[in-house]
């Protein structure tokens, strides 16, 4: 295979592995707590990371650790707690269309943090995505306490978005020292030991014993490809081509996403709410936008 299509193919790889996190992220939740759900997630991923590195005797480091433990916290712990508590109000569709094609534009301005100039034309994207985002919200409200709900869980899935775009920018920062599976390898107990907490205030696990085989597997997908695999192939694309570009992996997200809505959970969005998808990733192209370089006539310094 040429090398030229392994960085767009895996970045279609990981994608696919993020759509089906949404079905089974909602099937997940309607048979055990949201919060409890994500905590034993990131358990059973922590424990497999941790197998994987003991038996690769993986060099994890012990500098630069507060940039790991932040990226943990904000991608693993806070992301999933407000993506799958926002997944009971709202329908995977409306995440779908809201979350992947907010975090690119999201990913260019916060990338500004870490040295990438903030051009006027992250600005207009991160405008143009924001009136795509409300659109989307808005046209899936249809009154009554339902709606209420509703905009309520895409609020939560929005601000789930800002804390995947820290996420990515930050990889730029802690991919500097390490390889992505070390990273994942220690980012993801700190996200394990931030849900902890917050899913015991549910049911206090006591009803994990009593989840059906469908929840499990439900789990160990959302574990062992949406977590393990899908995060150490993200990480290793941002390597390959910074966190910006590897953002956009987040393109194909909402159409795999809507096809699997659409055929496993019976999920009819809107036209509005799909033609607001069109807006942001209108937005999504102007933030990404690289200026036209002229040539440097010979011998100019």
């Amino acid at each position: 295979m040429s090398r030229s299509l392994v960085t767009p193919l895996t970045a279609f790889l990981v994608a696919a592995m993020w759509s089906g996190s949404w079905i089974t992220g909602k099937l997940g939740v309607a048979g055990a707590p949201p919060l409890e759900l994500s905590a034993v997630r990131f358990v059973i991923a922590a424990l497999v990371l941790a197998v994987i590195a003991v038996a690769t005797r993986l060099p994890l480091g012990t500098k630069g650790l507060f940039p790991v433990f932040l990226s943990g916290l904000l991608g693993y712990g806070l992301y999933n707690a407000f993506v799958f508590v926002g997944l009971t109000m709202a329908p995977a569709s409306d995440g779908a269309l809201i979350v992947p094609t907010t975090i690119p534009v999201l990913t260019a301005v916060g990338a500004t943090l870490v040295g990438e100039r903030l051009t006027t034309a992250k600005l207009a994207g991160f405008a143009l995505a924001s009136c795509g985002a409300a659109l989307v919200i808005l046209a899936g409200q249809t009154g009554g306490a339902l709606s209420e709900a509703r905009v309520r869980g895409d609020l939560l899935m929005l601000t789930g978005a800002v804390c995947w775009a820290a996420y990515t920018v930050l990889g730029t920062i802690t991919l500097r020292d390490r390889s992505p599976l070390a990273v994942v390898t220690l980012a993801a107990p700190v996200g394990a030991l931030a849900l902890l907490p917050l899913g015991a205030l549910e049911l206090g696990y006591r009803d994990v014993p009593s989840w059906t085989l469908g929840t499990w597997l439900d789990v160990l997908y959302l574990a062992l490809i949406a977590s393990v695999a899908s995060f150490v192939l993200f990480y290793w694309i941002v390597t390959r081509v910074g966190a910006g570009i590897a953002s956009l992996s987040s393109y194909f997200v909402p159409v795999l996403t809507l096809v699997m809505a659409v055929t496993f959970l019976g999920d009819r969005p809107q036209p509005l709410q799909l033609a607001g998808g069109v807006v942001i990733l209108a937005g999504v192209r102007v933030a990404t936008l690289r200026p036209s370089v002229r040539p440097v006539p010979e011998g100019v310094a």
